[in-house]
C-alpha cells in the first residue's frame, strides 16, 4: 500500500435495515476533489450491492418505520455555510431526493418518529453576525470582522467544532409533508442537546443535556424530554457521568450508554449499558447492566439495539470490537457472561437489526469494512467486498505479539511485516488516547510503512482501552512510567526475531503517542535512531489553559501540582534528546495546541538538537485520520522521507 492508495480505503457506515431494504453510506478519500466522497449503497441480503445515491457527500441513512421513506444527510448543494449537510428524504422505492432543511451550519443525522411522518434532529444555530449570518444591522461580516467573543466559561470551544457558545446545538422536529426550509427549534438557546430519540407514543423526544441544564461546566449528562411540538422539558434520568445514545426497548424500557464518575475518576472510565424504567413521579436513577471493570462499550458503533430479551452492543476486548448481547435483566454482568454474536480478530464498526435479521459493518486485518449478515445457523455471511481494491494494492501480514513488562504485567500487540527476508528497520508506533485501543482492522499507517520496507510494532500499553478499566487507569498520575515499560517490552519482543534489525529502530506517535515519543526520546535515546512526534503533549503547564479539554484532562491524568506537571513534561527534558527529532503539528489543533509543538521545537534547537518542524495549514487534531486527502498523502510522503534518511 502506497500513500496515494488511501483512495482504496472504502469504509461503509452504520447500516440501516428495514425488511429487505439494507442501506449504508460508503465513504472513501478522493484526491482529485481533496475531500471525502460518500454515497448511499443498497446491499442485497443475499449478497452484492448497488448504488442508491451517487453523492458525493451523502450519509446517515434512516429508514422510516413503515418502510416507505429514507431520510439522510446530503452536503455540497450550496445550502448553508460551505454546503454543509442538510436533511433530505426520498421514497424507499427510489426517486428524486427532496431537501427539507437549509440550515446555515447544517444538520445532524435525522431520526424517524413512530408515525413515519416526522423527523427529529439536532443542529447548531449560529449567533447573529457569526458564521456567515447577518448581524443586527443587516450586515454579514467576514470572520475576521466579527464582533469579539465574551468568554465566561472554561468549556467554550472544542477541537474540530470550534467555539461552542455562539453555535448552540438545538433540537428540531419537522413534518416531511409540510416542512419549512428553516424549521423552528424545539429546545432553547441556553444549552446544547444531543442524541435525539422518540418516545414510543411519538409525543416527546428524548435528548441528553449537560447536567443541571448546563449552568456550570460539567462532564455529566442528564436525559430529558421535550414535547415534539415545543414546550418545557422534563428531567427523566439524572446521570452519573457521561450519557448518550438512548433507545427504547419494546416494553418501554429506556436503554442508553454511560460512564460513572461517582468514584471521583473522570479519566479512563469504561462505557456501560444502562436501563431506566420511566414513570410519572419525576426523575429516576438508571441501573447499570454491565460490569464496570470488564465491559467497555464502543459507542462509536452506534446505539444499542434491543432484540427480544437481550440488547446488542459492541464491546472493546483486547483489540477486538465484538458484537455481544446483554440480557435485559442483567445487573453488572461481566464480559465473559455476554453472548458473542460476532467476535474474534475483527472490529465491528456499526450494526442494525430488524426482526431476527442482524447486520453489521465489520473490519478485519484484511479489510477496512464490509457488510455482513449474522445468521443463527450458518454464522456470519459477508455481503460486500469493498476492500478488494485495497487488497489488490498489497496488504502486509499482521502477526500477534504477547509478552510481559519487567514487572510481569502482560503486554499485547502486533507486528506488521514487510516483504523480504530482512533484516528490516523497525518502527515502534504508539497510538493516541491514551484511553483508546489499537484494533484488529486494517491500519493504513502501518500498511504504508510496512509496504515501504519497515517492520511496524503496534500495541496497547497500560492506559489503553479494551483490557479492563484498571488497565486504563494504571497510568493515572503516572504518565511515562509503566506505559513506557510496556511500549519497550513489546518492541523487545519483536526484536527477538532475526529478520528485524535492532540497530535501525525509530519511534513515532500522535497525541498521547506523540507524548510517548517525546518522553522516550529524552529518557531512552539509546534505543532509537530518530523520532517523529506528532500533535503531541509536551508541556502540561500550558496544556491546562491552551487545550480545549486541558482544564479537566491535565488534573485527571497528571495532577494540579505545577512541579509534578513540569516533572511529567517532555519539554523539561528536551536538552536530553540527542537523536534526530521531527516535531509535526497542525495549525488548527485545539486538542494539543500548536504552542505545544512550538515550545518543543524551540527548546530542541536551542539545545543544539537535530530537530525539524513540519506544520500543516488548516488542519485540526485529526489530520492523519480525517484530514484533507492531499495533506494525508503529503504527510505519508514526509514520514517515509524522514525514515529513509535516518533508518536507511
Amino acid at each position: 500500500m502506497r500513500p496515494a492508495d488511501i483512495e482504496a480505503l472504502v469504509v461503509p457506515g452504520r447500516p440501516a435495515l428495514r425488511g429487505e431494504l439494507l442501506l449504508t453510506a460508503v465513504k472513501r478519500p478522493d484526491l482529485e476533489s481533496d475531500s471525502g466522497h460518500s454515497a448511499l449503497r443498497r446491499v442485497d441480503l443475499g449478497g452484492g450491492e448497488a448504488p442508491w445515491t451517487h453523492g458525493p457527500h451523502d450519509s446517515a441513512p434512516s429508514i422510516s418505520p413503515d418502510g416507505r421513506w429514507v431520510a439522510f444527510l446530503r452536503a455540497g448543494e450550496g445550502a448553508g455555510a460551505d454546503g454543509s449537510p442538510q436533511v433530505h428524504v426520498m421514497p424507499s422505492g427510489g426517486g428524486e431526493a427532496q431537501r427539507l432543511t437549509s440550515l446555515q451550519l447544517g444538520a445532524d443525522a435525522p431520526v424517524w418518529a413512530p408515525d413515519s411522518r416526522r423527523l427529529a434532529f439536532t443542529a447548531r444555530l449560529p449567533e447573529a453576525g457569526r458564521y456567515g449570518t447577518a448581524d443586527a444591522d443587516g450586515k454579514t461580516p467576514e470572520p475576521p470582522a466579527e464582533a469579539p467573543r465574551r468568554i465566561t466559561r472554561l468549556d467554550y470551544r472544542f477541537d474540530d467544532i470550534g467555539f461552542l457558545r455562539d453555535q448552540v446545538k438545538r433540537l428540531f422536529v419537522l413534518d416531511i409533508e409540510t416542512a419549512a426550509a428553516e424549521p423552528e427549534p424545539v429546545s432553547p438557546a441556553a444549552y446544547s442537546v444531543d442524541y435525539p430519540v422518540w418516545t414510543p407514543d411519538g409525543r416527546r423526544v428524548i435528548v441528553t443535556v449537560p447536567q443541571d441544564w448546563d449552568r456550570v461546566e460539567t462532564d455529566t449528562f442528564d436525559l430529558v424530554s421535550f414535547p415534539s411540538g415545543g414546550g418545557d422539558p422534563e428531567l427523566l434520568v439524572r446521570g452519573q457521568g457521561w450519557a448518550g445514545l438512548p433507545v427504547f426497548g419494546p416494553d418501554g424500557t429506556l436503554f442508553f450508554y454511560g460512564s460513572s464518575f461517582e468514584d471521583g475518576h473522570f479519566e479512563a472510565s469504561n462505557t456501560g449499558l444502562y436501563a431506566a424504567v420511566l414513570g410519572d413521579s419525576g426523575p429516576v436513577k438508571a441501573r447499570r447492566l454491565t460490569d464496570i471493570e470488564t465491559v467497555d462499550i464502543e459507542d462509536g458503533a452506534g446505539p444499542a439495539v434491543p432484540l427480544g430479551d437481550e440488547v446488542l452492543v459492541v464491546v472493546r476486548n483486547r483489540g477486538a470490537a465484538e458484537l455481544r448481547a446483554v440480557p435485559v435483566t442483567a445487573d453488572a454482568a461481566p464480559l465473559d457472561s455476554l453472548r458473542v454474536l460476532h467476535g474474534g480478530h475483527l472490529a465491528v464498526r456499526g450494526f442494525a437489526a430488524d426482526g431476527d435479521t442482524v447486520v453489521a459493518v465489520v473490519a478485519t486485518p484484511e479489510t477496512s469494512g464490509d457488510v455482513v449478515v449474522l445468521t443463527a445457523a450458518g454464522g456470519p455471511r459477508v455481503l460486500t467486498d469493498y476492500s478488494k481494491t485495497l487488497r489488490d494494492k498489497g496488504l502486509r501480514q499482521v502477526v500477534e505479539l504477547n509478552t510481559t513488562a519487567p514487572d510481569g504485567y502482560p503486554v499485547h500487540g502486533w507486528l506488521v511485516l514487510p516483504e523480504g527476508e530482512g533484516p528490516h528497520p523497525v518502527l515502534r508506533v504508539v497510538h493516541g488516547g491514551p484511553f483508546a485501543q489499537q484494533d484488529w482492522a486494517v491500519f493504513d499507517e502501518a500498511q504504508v510503512y510496512a509496504s515501504a520496507g519497515y517492520a511496524v510494532v503496534l500495541g496497547n500499553p497500560r492506559g489503553s482501552a479494551g483490557y479492563g478499566q484498571s488497565h486504563g487507569r494504571a497510568i493515572t498520575h503516572g504518565f511515562g512510567t509503566v506505559d513506557v515499560d510496556d511500549v519497550l517490552a513489546l518492541l523487545d519482543k519483536a526484536l527477538e526475531r532475526p529478520d528485524l534489525d535492532p540497530a535501525r529502530t525509530g519511534i513515532m506517535g500522535g497525541s498521547y503517542g506523540g507524548f510517548m515519543t517525546s518522553w522516550v526520546a529524552s529518557h531512552h535515546p539509546e534505543r532509537f535512531k530518530a523520532a517523529w512526534s506528532e500533535r503531541a503533549v509536551n508541556a502540561w503547564d500550558s496544556m491546562v489553559g491552551s487545550s480545549d479539554i486541558g482544564y479537566t484532562f491535565v488534573d485527571s491524568y497528571i495532577g494540579s501540582d505545577p512541579e509534578v506537571q513540569r516533572d511529567r513534561s517532555p519539554l523539561t527534558y528536551a536538552d536530553q534528546i540527542s537523536i534526530p527529532f521531527a516535531v509535526v503539528h497542525s495549525e488548527q489543533d485545539w486538542r494539543c495546541p500548536l504552542e505545544q509543538a512550538q515550545r518543543m521545537f524551540v527548546a530542541l534547537r536551542k539545545a543544539g538538537a537535530d530537530a525539524e518542524f513540519l506544520l500543516f495549514p488548516g488542519e485540526g487534531h485529526e489530520l492523519s485520520r480525517s484530514g484533507r486527502p492531499r495533506h494525508r498523502v503529503q504527510r505519508f510522503d514526509a514520514v517515509l522521507e524522514w525514515w529513509s534518511r535516518h533508518l536507511g
